[in-house]
């Protein structure tokens, strides 16, 4: 059952919103110079915001300024009022270092205790929390999450793979916490150990950290004979509980907006763009302390919906995340996603959920080269898929790989700590 906070008129929540966004508006302007320099120049003060329309006049904030001003430069409170610190994987760059205090640490477990009750976890449940513990967010964030909604956590971390099979077996796991393309490792090495995945006690399986397409959602759910709930957040923000899956519509992911204030704008101009478009999608923290943010361009590609969910709550719903405005890629004047290949690959049932995509440059000309895994046991006509495939990928994305290869199942590497790689840009 949603709680009265998920339940609220929306009129409601958005005095709420204005009420803390001029809160946060004027914590950041007082506490952090960039802010207040950046406000300055746009000539706005924090008495201009006075409402939800209001935040438009504010400036973004991107990935670039955390790592301008790293390490700290961005946090709004001295170093004695800290009592946590995160950081991104910095696999781009400069990692981007986030910071909590006490009570941003009381919210963090209140909005990942509030997914968890939404994905259908209670106190009764056993969650084996195979996210990665340390600097990455995702560890701690589902921990603390479980153990403040009262289930018995088991802190299994990310990777050793066949231990996690027995924890879950052994221990009789009721939920498994983890990254989308490790729930499929999880299954094909309980497959190789002699476990049937589906007879585990799994009932649920919280995924996140990577985008998961509806056919991935499917093969997951079917080799674990588990529902998968799909979660959203990032370090910047928070962590993980910025928006979740309601178990009951399983129809996109409640924003928390009474802590965290969604728009989609266009990647390229930075206009608003209306409900139901897709385009990039801006987060403002309206309740933290640490690390106010305002208008952070996450560089994920969403859409936003208030239409009336069939579980009751009434915040804005946002799709599942399509790919990173960052990720696309150009082949011969077309733009793809990693995401838009996995789905059409992915509607053949003779090819499983493991792809990789190495882009290169010969005489000027750009190639792209697929290759593609097999389920187990394939014994069909190799080439007639491959040609199948090929014809598909054209008539959809108007694009057609130089080389498309069929490999054998357990060809392409496994990820079992950290996000799967999809793209291997050569050019």
């Amino acid at each position: 059952m949603a709680g009265t906070t998920e339940r609220a008129a929306r009129e409601e929540r958005r005095e709420l919103q204005a009420e803390r966004l001029n809160e946060t508006v004027a914590h950041a302007y007082e506490n952090v110079p960039f802010y207040r320099e950046r406000l300055d120049e746009a000539g706005i003060s924090p008495e201009d915001v006075q409402s939800v329309e209001d935040i438009e006049l504010l400036p973004f904030t991107t990935k670039e300024n955390f790592r301008d001003e790293y390490p700290d430069g961005l946090f709004a409170v001295d170093d004695d009022e800290l009592l946590r610190i995160h950081a991104s994987s910095g696999t781009t760059g400069k990692p981007k270092i986030v910071g909590y205090t006490e009570r941003d640490l009381e919210l963090w477990d209140e909005v990942m205790a509030r997914s968890m009750a939404a994905a259908g976890i209670d106190s009764s449940d056993t969650v084996q929390n195979a996210y990665g513990y340390g600097l990455f967010t995702g560890g701690l964030g589902f921990h603390a999450g479980a153990e403040e909604l009262g289930a018995t956590v088991i802190p299994s971390g990310s990777g050793n793979t066949r231990r996690q099979v027995e924890l879950a077996r052994d221990l009789g796991s009721d939920v498994l916490a983890c990254t989308p393309s490790y729930a499929l490792y999880f299954a094909e090495t309980a497959h190789e150990m002699g476990v049937d995945p589906r007879e585990l006690p799994l009932s649920t399986v919280l995924y996140g950290a990577e985008p998961c397409t509806e056919p991935m959602r499917a093969e997951l759910e079917e080799r674990l004979g588990a529902v998968g709930i799909e979660n959203y957040g990032l370090s910047e923000l928070i962590g993980p509980g910025v928006a979740v899956e309601c178990r009951e519509a399983q129809n996109g992911m409640h924003v928390w907006e009474d802590h965290f204030y969604p728009e989609v704008i266009d990647p390229k101009t930075g206009e608003t763009l209306p409900e139901g478009a897709e385009g990039e999608l801006v987060l403002t923290s309206l309740s933290k302390e640490a690390l106010p943010v305002l208008r952070y361009r996450t560089g994920d590609l969403t859409s936003l919906t208030t239409d009336e969910c069939g579980c009751g709550r009434t915040t804005a719903r946002m799709d599942s995340v399509t790919g990173r405005a960052d990720d696309q890629f150009v082949v011969r004047g077309v733009s793809l996603y990693p995401s838009q290949i996995e789905d059409v690959v992915l509607e053949f049932d003779a090819v499983a959920p493991y792809y990789r995509i190495d882009l290169s440059r010969e005489d000027e000309l750009d190639r792209m080269a697929l290759t593609v895994e097999l389920t187990t046991g394939f014994d069909g006509d190799r080439e007639s898929l491959r040609e199948a495939v090929l014809d598909r990928l054209t008539n959809v994305l108007s694009i057609r790989p130089d080389v498309l290869e069929l490999v054998e199942h357990d060809t392409i590497e496994r990820t079992e700590v950290g996000k799967v790689k999809r793209v291997y840009d050569h050019r």
